[in-house]
């Protein structure tokens, strides 16, 4: 189950569709894995998310997504993922690519950490981000990593 809220209305303002976009990037993800776990997604703002980094991973500022991986549970949620409207926004803008791929790639990346991924390392990023390659080109957008797809660096997430 892909349970989603939109807490800021900025997101739905910008990209009516907004929750389509996310279910589907989260689904995709899910789907590279063949897990049908649950997670829940918020589309929130940069303060909120603010609070949650402070509040879970003593870093006070906003980020565009975080992820909170669930322990172990008889219903397979997966766990939490959050992206701030601002960073996303902004970031879109900087990397001069259209807002909903920037959604969906950083979803895509949230899911994947519930799954396990992370960056960290340069073997574990090369690992991670040819999965999120993989995943966003099955939805059609561009390799967000390629030379040509706007100034960026790897997603700040937990």
């Amino acid at each position: 189950m892909i349970d989603i809220e939109v807490e800021d209305a900025a997101w739905t303002d910008a990209l009516p569709d907004a929750e389509a976009l996310v279910r589907i990037a989260a689904a995709a993800a899910l789907a590279s894995e063949d897990l049908t776990g649950g997670v829940t997604l918020l589309l929130t703002d940069d303060e909120s998310v603010r609070e949650l980094n402070a509040r879970f991973r003593d870093k006070d500022t906003a980020t565009n997504v975080l992820s909170f991986p669930a322990p172990p549970n008889p219903e397979d949620h997966l766990g939490d993922v959050a992206l701030a409207y601002g960073v996303c926004a902004r970031e879109a803008v900087e990397q001069g690519k259209p807002l909903s791929h920037h959604l969906q790639h950083l979803t895509v990346h949230g899911v994947l950490h519930l799954l396990g991924y992370d960056h960290i390392g340069d073997d574990d990023a090369e690992t991670m981000e040819g999965l999120e390659r993989a995943v966003l080109a099955g939805l059609g957008i561009p390799d967000p990593y390629a030379a040509g797809e706007g100034e960026h660096e790897r997603p700040r997430t937990s």
